[in-house]
């Protein structure tokens, strides 16, 4: 116990050792709202008041009344002034309820103490403050563990019987406590709040609410909990019973008490309010006297200065906009969304000091960059800082617009697949129907609109190919079209292999955008249609198409899409779209306009 309040001690005088050295102080009026960069306050506290136990410690067990309990804590709040680490060491006492002397005929039951008919312990912890507050109000929350010095009272209740000359002797005992130590120690959790108002910049008021409470049975060999031992009640002895006794043994005790005793236990818990008094140590910052102004710069020079801002992709040196920039000073963000040219919200007539500039965009942020007092020295009425943000991944800046005219069309949800490892992410398109995505190096995706009404061709971006470090941005118009009826889209990229009617993966994964096209739209019915080029014999040709017409439904199918929703039909080379027919000479890329796959909007 020494050993321990010497630790105690120490700890307390370091930290006043180390609160009364020189510190940077960026407070407000009385020093308690401070900016991000402000270094950590110390301050330390001493409080008193009322300590009220609970459950089986209050009641039956441990018949523990309201108490008092005093302390004190220290807490050292880490920069910025709203995370610290606190200690904490109070002393509890919470008087017993004594029991009631019984009287019976030839004797009576009364209750011996061996030592004070009171709970007394000493609660020592340590763990994380938080602090959250406007103008002179603060409100500090704090969570503890640590250790539980506890102190339990020593009594017990016993039958006395009248002797025929001297003393009543001591027979029996009926309620006892079974502690094997009086002073014992346990483990403790300590969790509470407190509203303090400052009177100054250094002292302070307040009212604290806590929980305390002892965890687990035994620490080391020692028992941890409070324990009693009783015989319970048969018949409650009343002033005409009589306890006989032959050999200095009552043989009549079993009519009024069960033969057997029970032990219960209890640990300890503590509800406590207090009021207390606290001191932070650091001074609040004065102006400067007067006559010190002569040494000062010219005021020309420490005049207050616009700040710009203008935010940079550090692999291409490529204006960023979208980004959040906040310039902070004394806990005050300045916070704005960089435009089209990486131009943060300019700050006008800012006043001399110092300024914190961060900026983060898609969950990563940049590093941070100061302003300085030197910074307001400088010829110029502007102060001018470039932040730079580094994020590996390419931009995708995409745009949803109507398929016939390509004009804008806001509100569309789009789905924005990775074909490597499958992962999905969803967006909606802004009033600007502009979606931007992260994309990753080196990788494949797929991209379609998603809304129930609507359809779009299933759109392919790679980032394969491209160099990070001199480009940033992948852009793309997806068309959407209205699903009516009689509408036709051809299903862009179904491929299949020479006389073959397989569907391969590639065109799974576009006939898996009209799977979820056909769940959205559960009233929606189709023809599914295949065509090729005139190349080949008209009758093989139409029967090819007919096999990949069916192969292409049975794939919905099997995705859950009824069947009678659908129609399938081949067409060969009866709907060319180009003048390609037999034994006309094309290019490659005019056969390949005539090898389609199609679908038209029966009912809608």
């Amino acid at each position: 116990m020494k050993r321990l309040i010497l630790m105690v001690m120490a700890v307390l005088f370091s930290g006043l050792t180390w609160a009364q050295s020189p510190t940077k102080n960026t407070s407000n009026e009385r020093g308690a709202r401070v900016d991000d960069t402000a270094p950590g306050r110390l301050q330390l506290s001493a409080f008193g008041g009322l300590s009220m136990p609970m459950g089986k410690y209050k009641n039956e067990i441990g018949r523990a009344k309201n108490g008092y309990f005093g302390g004190l804590a220290i807490d050292q709040y880490f920069r910025g002034n709203k995370w610290g680490i606190g200690l904490d060491a109070r002393f509890l006492n919470h008087d017993m309820r004594k029991f009631d002397s019984v009287f019976f005929d030839n004797g009576h039951i009364g209750t011996t103490y061996f030592n004070h008919p009171s709970f007394q312990h000493i609660a020592v912890s340590i763990g994380p403050t938080y602090k959250a507050g406007s103008g002179k109000v603060d409100v500090e929350a704090f969570l503890r563990g640590g250790l539980l010095f506890e102190g339990f009272p020593q009594y017990a209740q016993s039958i006395y019987v009248n002797a025929a000359s001297g003393p009543p002797a001591k027979l029996f005992d009926t309620y006892y406590t079974s502690n094997s130590k009086e002073k014992t120690r346990s483990w403790m959790g300590l969790g509470g709040i407190r509203l303090s108002y400052a009177l100054s910049n250094n002292w302070g008021l307040f009212a604290q609410a806590d929980y305390l409470r002892a965890f687990g049975k035994s620490f080391g060999k020692d028992s941890s909990e409070f324990y009693v031992t009783r015989y319970n009640e048969k018949k409650a002895l009343g002033t005409k019973d009589v306890l006989n006794v032959k050999d200095g043994q009552l043989i009549n005790l079993l009519d009024f008490y069960e033969e057997q005793p029970i032990t219960q236990k209890t640990f300890v818990q503590a509800v406590n309010v207090s009021l207390g008094i606290k001191y932070t140590f650091g001074s609040k910052r004065k102006p400067a006297p007067a006559p010190v102004t002569k040494t000062v710069a010219p005021s020309a020079l420490a005049a207050p200065k616009d700040i710009l801002v203008v935010v940079k992709d550090k692999q291409t040196g490529f204006a960023l906009s979208g980004v959040t920039v906040k310039i902070s000073r004394n806990g005050i963000d300045n916070a704005s969304i960089s435009n089209a040219d990486g131009q943060a919200e300019r700050i006008k007539a800012a006043e001399k000091g110092t300024y914190l500039i961060t900026a983060v965009k898609n969950g990563i942020a940049a590093e941070p960059v100061n302003i300085s007092e030197q910074d307001f020295n400088n010829a110029g009425n502007v102060i001018y800082k470039e932040i730079f943000h580094d994020d590996p991944r390419f931009t995708l800046i995409g745009e949803t617009v109507r398929a016939n005219d390509s004009s804008k069309l806001p509100g569309i949800g789009t789905v924005l697949t990775n074909t490597g490892n499958n992962r999905n992410m969803t967006q909606i398109s802004d009033a600007e129907a502009k979606f931007v995505y992260q994309l990753e190096q080196a990788s494949d995706y797929h991209i379609v609109a998603s809304q129930a009404g609507k359809f779009s061709q299933t759109e392919s971006v790679t980032t394969k190919g491209l160099d990070r470090s001199k480009t940033l941005y992948v852009t793309l118009k997806l068309g959407v079209s209205n699903l009516d009826a009689g509408a036709v889209f051809v299903l862009k990229n179904i491929h299949y292999d020479f006389d073959k009617w397989d569907i391969r993966a590639d065109a799974g994964r576009i006939l898996d955008n009209l799977v979820n096209v056909m769940a959205q739209n559960p009233g929606l019915r189709i023809e599914l249609s295949s065509h090729t080029d005139s190349r080949g014999k008209d009758a093989y040709n139409l029967r090819l198409s007919q096999q990949r017409a069916e192969s292409a439904v049975n794939y919905l199918v099997s995705k859950g899409v009824a069947r009678d929703r659908m129609v399938a039909k081949g067409y060969g080379e009866t709907r060319l779209l180009n003048r390609c027919a037999n034994g006309v000479d094309c290019s490659e890329d005019e056969h390949q306009a005539n090898r389609r796959t199609e679908i038209k909007v029966l009912k809608f």
